[in-house]
């Protein structure tokens, strides 16, 4: 009984520092259209293919409509956070053209942990 024990304790810090690895803070800061990042931003289109190395990521192809929600800032103003069907994450700003702006006055609001969910299935991770 002890034996099973050991191994359920080993394998939940193994997923612990696994879950870990993916979800990193990618930045304290980022740009939305309202203090609650609720309001859509802009609407963009793909000009490239994107996969994204895990699952906090968006996936699209090129010519692939997305509904910009928040931009990272600061630290890593490379990533855009959106909307494509029902899939969220984040994308480089550089696989993407502006279509048409909604929100011409970014607010800077401090990320929260919950922007670097993993949500993969049916596991959520944080850092």
């Amino acid at each position: 009984m002890l034996r099973i024990l050991d191994q359920r304790i080993v394998l939940l810090v193994i997923s612990f520092f696994t879950s870990l690895k993916s979800t990193k803070v990618l930045s304290e800061w980022k740009k939305c259209g309202d203090r609650e990042c609720e309001t859509a931003m802009s609407r963009v289109q793909a000009t490239t293919d994107y996969l994204g190395p895990d699952c906090r990521y968006l996936n699209f192809k090129t010519g692939e409509e997305i509904i910009v929600y928040s931009k990272l800032s600061r630290k890593n103003e490379n990533l855009w956070i959106g909307s494509k069907g029902k899939d969220f994450g984040y994308f480089p700003k550089d696989a993407v053209k502006v279509e048409e702006v909604f929100i011409a006055e970014e607010v800077e609001v401090l990320t929260k942990e919950t922007d670097f969910l993993c949500l993969d299935g049916d596991n959520y991770s944080f850092e």
